[in-house]
């Protein structure tokens, strides 16, 4: 079943507001697009009925002009002959065409008018249709991003859940052995510069100590000579 039950509904819908009440406006849209394309090939085709039955006429036309140009000059000759009874015949016929062809300029007044309606018509209905068109981009877009977004947001609860906390506090738990298990790697242990400065401690010391002995026996060297 068609949305638009005529070209009049097409042109005077309001997209957004039918939209807006639509369960499943992508659907929806893709439905009125449709019916708008469809429409619009009958348009056209009406139109272009229009516009050949308009050539049609206007050859027509063409062919009248020339006999009515024709049974003219007719005339002037037969008047120009002295011959006023066959002069009279071929204005009686230039009548005759004179009338058809009055009788073809109004049909061929109505075809072009219908026909400049029928062009306003598709312009009307491509404008339409384009419309349409765009809120269709817009609702695909739309689709998209909320998509994307819904499955971040399945993601976000992903992580957050417990046994994804779990998760990370092992691994945060390991990394923080690895880290430990390093730094006790060169616990304990001195540098070679360490260990120079504690060797030049180590002599002072043990040269304090030598001179602390040397001290008393120098003292009684002393008072043995003194005696």
């Amino acid at each position: 079943m068609g949305i638009f039950t005529r070209f009049s509904d097409i042109i005077s819908s309001n997209i957004n507001a039918i939209l807006d009440k639509a369960e499943d406006p992508e659907k929806l849209i893709r439905l009125m697009i449709r019916e708008m394309e469809d429409t619009l090939v009958e348009i056209k085709a009406a139109c272009a009925g229009a516009m050949a039955s308009s050539k049609k006429v206007q050859r027509q036309l063409d062919t009248l002009h020339d006999g009515i140009h024709y049974w003219e000059e007719k005339a002037e000759l037969a008047i120009k002959k002295g011959r006023d009874n066959l002069a009279r015949e071929a204005l009686v016929e230039k009548r005759r065409y004179t009338r058809r062809m009055d009788g073809l300029e109004s049909e061929i007044a109505e075809h072009n008018l219908l026909i400049e309606q029928y062009q306003d018509d598709i312009r009307q209905l491509e404008d339409k249709l384009k419309s349409a068109r765009d809120k269709q981009r817009m609702l695909v877009q739309r689709h998209i991003h909320a998509n994307r977004k819904k499955q971040a947001q399945e993601e976000i609860r992903r992580v957050d859940s417990s046994e994804a906390m779990m998760k990370f506090d092992e691994l945060e738990n390991r990394i923080e052995r690895m880290e430990a298990d390093a730094d006790l790697v060169n616990f304990g242990k001195r540098t070679a510069l360490e260990a120079e400065f504690d060797t030049l401690g180590l002599d002072e010391e043990i040269e304090n100590e030598l001179q602390a002995l040397k001290t008393p026996v120098s003292k009684e060297d002393e008072t043995q000579s003194s005696d």
